[in-house]
């Protein structure tokens, strides 16, 4: 399941049924899960841990050190969930300050040329077309997608359910379930059809089009857009998570 032309550092530990193609690099202090597949030219160095059914399609470059030029040297880590995909090209970095942690939750897929840079939280079941683009310090919500070519500048936020469209420029916190989209990225709507997709009910549909008329078609301030919204419509788990995000956000939303 080896390939002879493999390089393996002997630091490193592979899980049962790990396949290794051609080519490939394993560094020091790398963990591979149980059935992982690397094809040919992927490189993974540590410190870096990968849980099991991960797939690296060639040339994949996982868990170089952080581009950050504050960056010295410190031991710094990446870990990476179960039954991720990688497509042609992808480029994930360990993070910055000395033991932070770039995280990768399970079941994302990550299209060719796809960067998750230093220090950045990905959850799952996200969507990354070809390259997507994080900064460093990104957070990427649960079934989130990421438009081709798009960008996210540093220490933004993806909400949960969002959807970026191809060539958004990302510099705000991008609400969860919305639709964002341009450069200036603007908020178009709701993500309706993946959350249909998803399985939310067509009242919570109907309530986040409603929040959404609210924030950004009411000429209201978002502290103002926030108290109507409450006073509005009534308390749902959905909606106390876009509440939540808008009012946990350090950069400010997209608007």
């Amino acid at each position: 399941m080896i390939h002879s032309t493999a390089v393996i550092d002997p630091s490193s530990r592979l899980g049962e049924g790990v396949e290794i193609g051609p080519y490939c690099v394993i560094g020091r202090s790398v963990t591979l899960g149980d059935g992982c597949q690397l094809a040919g030219h992927v490189t993974i160095v540590g410190p870096t841990t990968i849980g099991s059914e991960n797939v690296f399609f060639p040339y994949c470059s996982i868990g170089q050190r952080s581009q950050d030029l504050k960056y010295d040297g410190e031991p710094t880590f990446l870990e990476i969930g179960n039954n991720n995909s990688f497509r042609e090209f992808c480029t994930v970095n360990r993070g910055t300050a000395k033991n932070a942690v770039t995280r990768i939750g399970h079941h994302n897929h990550f299209l060719a040329y796809a960067h998750v840079a230093h220090d950045c939280l990905v959850g799952n079941h996200t969507i990354f077309s070809n390259n997507g683009t994080l900064a460093g310090h990104v957070e990427v919500g649960d079934h989130a997608v990421i438009g081709g070519l798009s960008g996210v500048h540093q220490f933004c936020r993806v909400g949960a359910h969002a959807i970026l469209g191809g060539c958004t420029k990302i510099v705000q916190d991008a609400p969860p379930f919305m639709i964002v989209d341009g450069n200036p990225a603007e908020v178009r709507g709701v993500n309706r059809v993946g959350l249909e997709r998803r399985g939310f009910s067509t009242e919570d549909i109907r309530h986040l089009h409603e929040a959404y008329r609210i924030i950004y078609r009411s000429n209201l301030n978002v502290r103002q857009a926030l108290e109507t919204l409450r006073k509005e419509l009534p308390d749902s788990a959905t909606l106390r998570a876009l509440t939540d995000f808008i009012e946990n956000s350090k950069r400010g939303i997209i608007r």
